[in-house]
Protein backbone atom coordinates (compact mmCIF):
# COMPACT_ATOMS: atom_id res chain seq x y z
CA UNK A 1 0.00 0.00 0.00
CA UNK A 2 1.23 3.76 -0.49
CA UNK A 3 -0.11 4.23 3.10
CA UNK A 4 2.50 3.55 5.85
CA UNK A 5 1.50 4.34 9.60
CA UNK A 6 4.28 6.34 11.03
CA UNK A 7 2.77 6.11 14.79
CA UNK A 8 -0.18 6.28 16.51
CA UNK A 9 -2.52 8.71 14.25
CA UNK A 10 0.44 9.56 11.78
CA UNK A 11 0.32 8.44 8.35
CA UNK A 12 2.41 8.93 5.51
CA UNK A 13 0.98 8.36 1.85
CA UNK A 14 4.18 8.21 -0.65
CA UNK A 15 2.57 9.73 -3.26
CA UNK A 16 4.19 9.72 -7.01
CA UNK A 17 6.78 12.33 -6.93
CA UNK A 18 5.71 13.57 -3.38
CA UNK A 19 4.30 13.16 0.07
CA UNK A 20 0.78 13.83 1.52
CA UNK A 21 0.09 12.92 5.27
CA UNK A 22 -2.89 12.15 7.19
CA UNK A 23 -3.12 13.24 10.99
CA UNK A 24 -5.32 12.29 13.77
CA UNK A 25 -5.03 15.48 15.73
CA UNK A 26 -6.62 14.75 18.78
CA UNK A 27 -9.45 13.78 17.12
CA UNK A 28 -9.31 16.02 14.16
CA UNK A 29 -8.27 14.64 11.13
CA UNK A 30 -5.67 16.55 9.51
CA UNK A 31 -4.45 16.54 5.64
CA UNK A 32 -0.87 17.96 4.89
CA UNK A 33 -0.22 18.65 1.78
CA UNK A 34 -2.45 17.34 -1.22
CA UNK A 35 -0.19 15.96 -3.91
CA UNK A 36 -0.35 16.71 -7.85
CA UNK A 37 -3.79 17.02 -9.37
CA UNK A 38 -3.64 13.60 -11.16
CA UNK A 39 -2.27 11.96 -7.85
CA UNK A 40 -5.98 12.88 -6.06
CA UNK A 41 -7.36 9.45 -6.99
CA UNK A 42 -4.51 7.71 -5.19
CA UNK A 43 -4.24 10.15 -2.04
CA UNK A 44 -8.59 9.71 -2.04
CA UNK A 45 -7.53 5.86 -1.98
CA UNK A 46 -4.94 6.29 0.88
CA UNK A 47 -7.54 8.22 3.02
CA UNK A 48 -10.06 5.00 3.13
CA UNK A 49 -7.14 3.09 3.50
CA UNK A 50 -6.56 4.97 6.58
CA UNK A 51 -10.38 4.21 7.00
CA UNK A 52 -11.72 7.66 6.90
CA UNK A 53 -13.72 9.42 4.01
CA UNK A 54 -12.31 12.51 2.44
CA UNK A 55 -15.30 14.22 4.12
CA UNK A 56 -13.85 13.61 7.23
CA UNK A 57 -11.24 15.48 6.99
CA UNK A 58 -11.76 18.94 9.35
CA UNK A 59 -8.55 20.76 8.10
CA UNK A 60 -5.34 21.01 5.44
CA UNK A 61 -2.25 22.47 6.67
CA UNK A 62 -0.73 23.67 2.92
CA UNK A 63 3.70 24.01 3.53
CA UNK A 64 3.87 25.60 0.86
CA UNK A 65 2.94 27.01 -2.80
CA UNK A 66 4.12 24.25 -5.77
CA UNK A 67 1.41 22.03 -7.96
CA UNK A 68 2.84 18.75 -6.08
CA UNK A 69 1.92 20.10 -2.88
CA UNK A 70 -1.20 21.70 -3.69
CA UNK A 71 -2.39 20.21 -6.47
CA UNK A 72 -5.10 17.51 -5.34
CA UNK A 73 -7.04 20.88 -3.47
CA UNK A 74 -9.57 21.08 -6.15
CA UNK A 75 -9.48 17.45 -7.48
CA UNK A 76 -10.15 15.99 -4.23
CA UNK A 77 -13.99 14.80 -4.82
CA UNK A 78 -15.86 15.75 -0.97
CA UNK A 79 -12.90 17.71 0.13
CA UNK A 80 -14.76 20.34 2.38
CA UNK A 81 -12.53 21.96 4.65
CA UNK A 82 -10.42 24.95 5.79
CA UNK A 83 -6.88 25.35 4.34
CA UNK A 84 -4.32 26.60 6.55
CA UNK A 85 -1.12 28.43 4.63
CA UNK A 86 1.01 31.22 5.07
CA UNK A 87 -0.60 34.68 3.61
CA UNK A 88 2.35 35.10 1.04
CA UNK A 89 2.21 31.43 -0.78
CA UNK A 90 -2.09 32.08 0.05
CA UNK A 91 -2.32 35.25 -2.52
CA UNK A 92 -1.00 32.58 -5.61
CA UNK A 93 -2.93 29.36 -4.03
CA UNK A 94 -5.85 31.84 -4.42
CA UNK A 95 -4.69 33.56 -7.55
CA UNK A 96 -5.03 36.94 -6.23
CA UNK A 97 -1.34 37.71 -7.41
CA UNK A 98 0.69 36.08 -9.88
CA UNK A 99 3.77 34.47 -9.39
CA UNK A 100 7.11 36.73 -11.07
CA UNK A 101 8.78 36.58 -13.65
CA UNK A 102 12.30 37.44 -12.33
CA UNK A 103 13.27 33.95 -10.59
CA UNK A 104 13.18 30.33 -12.50
CA UNK A 105 10.89 29.13 -9.30
CA UNK A 106 8.13 31.76 -9.75
CA UNK A 107 9.00 30.60 -13.22
CA UNK A 108 8.00 27.12 -13.06
CA UNK A 109 4.78 27.98 -10.34
CA UNK A 110 3.53 30.27 -13.06
CA UNK A 111 3.67 27.95 -15.61
CA UNK A 112 2.30 25.21 -14.16
CA UNK A 113 -0.33 26.77 -12.63
CA UNK A 114 -2.94 26.14 -15.21
CA UNK A 115 -2.57 22.84 -14.27
CA UNK A 116 -4.81 23.08 -11.26
CA UNK A 117 -8.64 23.35 -10.41
CA UNK A 118 -9.34 26.68 -8.54
CA UNK A 119 -9.85 26.53 -4.72
CA UNK A 120 -13.06 27.18 -3.71
CA UNK A 121 -12.42 25.81 -0.08
CA UNK A 122 -12.32 28.67 3.12
CA UNK A 123 -8.37 29.57 3.27
CA UNK A 124 -7.14 30.83 6.63
CA UNK A 125 -4.05 32.67 6.68
CA UNK A 126 -1.39 31.80 8.88
CA UNK A 127 1.73 33.78 9.94
CA UNK A 128 5.24 32.40 12.01
CA UNK A 129 3.97 31.64 15.45
CA UNK A 130 0.53 30.41 14.86
CA UNK A 131 -0.91 27.40 16.08
CA UNK A 132 -3.65 25.22 14.35
CA UNK A 133 -4.72 22.13 16.46
CA UNK A 134 -1.42 21.05 18.12
CA UNK A 135 0.62 21.94 15.64
CA UNK A 136 2.58 25.51 15.56
CA UNK A 137 3.74 27.34 12.20
CA UNK A 138 7.06 27.87 11.53
CA UNK A 139 7.34 30.09 8.30
CA UNK A 140 10.87 29.19 6.71
CA UNK A 141 10.77 31.68 3.79
CA UNK A 142 13.47 30.05 0.63
CA UNK A 143 11.97 27.27 -0.67
CA UNK A 144 8.62 29.75 -1.26
CA UNK A 145 8.53 33.04 0.35
CA UNK A 146 5.50 31.32 2.22
CA UNK A 147 6.94 28.14 3.20
CA UNK A 148 5.93 26.74 6.47
CA UNK A 149 6.99 23.70 8.63
CA UNK A 150 4.11 22.54 10.92
CA UNK A 151 5.20 20.79 14.13
CA UNK A 152 3.28 19.42 17.11
CA UNK A 153 4.96 18.35 20.22
CA UNK A 154 1.90 15.97 21.40
CA UNK A 155 2.37 14.04 18.10
CA UNK A 156 6.10 14.09 18.08
CA UNK A 157 6.22 15.12 14.64
CA UNK A 158 7.67 17.91 12.23
CA UNK A 159 6.36 17.89 8.67
CA UNK A 160 9.22 19.73 6.65
CA UNK A 161 7.92 20.49 3.48
CA UNK A 162 11.12 21.33 0.87
CA UNK A 163 13.40 23.01 3.41
CA UNK A 164 14.74 19.86 3.51
CA UNK A 165 14.09 16.29 1.80
CA UNK A 166 15.55 13.05 2.13
CA UNK A 167 18.06 11.38 -0.10
CA UNK A 168 20.44 8.69 0.58
CA UNK A 169 19.09 8.28 4.19
CA UNK A 170 19.74 11.66 5.59
CA UNK A 171 17.85 14.87 5.47
CA UNK A 172 19.85 17.51 2.42
CA UNK A 173 18.60 21.27 2.04
CA UNK A 174 16.25 21.47 -1.05
CA UNK A 175 18.13 21.95 -4.14
CA UNK A 176 18.69 25.27 -5.98
CA UNK A 177 17.21 24.67 -9.07
CA UNK A 178 13.95 24.42 -7.37
CA UNK A 179 13.94 26.72 -4.39
CA UNK A 180 12.93 30.34 -4.69
CA UNK A 181 15.71 32.06 -2.71
CA UNK A 182 18.85 29.11 -2.30
CA UNK A 183 20.67 31.02 0.70
CA UNK A 184 18.00 32.02 2.51
CA UNK A 185 16.57 28.56 2.47
CA UNK A 186 19.87 27.00 4.21
CA UNK A 187 19.84 29.93 6.59
CA UNK A 188 16.12 29.03 7.84
CA UNK A 189 17.57 25.39 8.75
CA UNK A 190 19.73 26.26 11.55
CA UNK A 191 16.88 28.74 13.27
CA UNK A 192 14.25 26.12 12.44
CA UNK A 193 16.54 23.44 14.50
CA UNK A 194 16.68 25.77 17.56
CA UNK A 195 13.17 26.83 17.19
CA UNK A 196 11.55 23.38 17.14
CA UNK A 197 10.21 21.25 19.88
CA UNK A 198 11.67 17.88 20.35
CA UNK A 199 10.10 15.79 18.11
CA UNK A 200 10.77 11.92 16.69
CA UNK A 201 8.89 11.94 13.27
CA UNK A 202 11.11 13.96 10.40
CA UNK A 203 8.45 14.09 7.71
CA UNK A 204 9.92 16.10 4.85
CA UNK A 205 7.93 16.49 1.24
CA UNK A 206 10.17 14.38 -0.46
CA UNK A 207 12.18 10.84 0.22
CA UNK A 208 11.20 8.62 3.17
CA UNK A 209 10.60 9.75 6.67
CA UNK A 210 12.05 9.16 9.58
CA UNK A 211 10.24 8.01 12.55
CA UNK A 212 13.06 8.19 15.16
CA UNK A 213 15.02 11.18 16.48
CA UNK A 214 13.64 13.21 13.61
CA UNK A 215 14.68 16.70 15.26
CA UNK A 216 18.69 15.18 15.43
CA UNK A 217 18.38 14.07 11.61
CA UNK A 218 17.83 17.44 11.09
CA UNK A 219 20.18 19.01 13.51
CA UNK A 220 22.46 16.74 11.52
Amino acid sequence: SMVTRLADGVWWVDLPGVNAYVVDDNGSLTLVDTGFPWGSDTLAAAITDVGEAIGDIERILLTHFDIDHIGGLGALAGLDAPVYVNRIDAAYLLREEKPGLTNRKELSQRALDWLRAPVTLPVERIEDGDTVGSFTAYHTGGHTAGHTVFASEFLSVAFLGDVVRESDGRLVPSPWLITQDYAENLAAIPGLVDQLPSFEIAAPGHGVPFVKRGDQRLAD
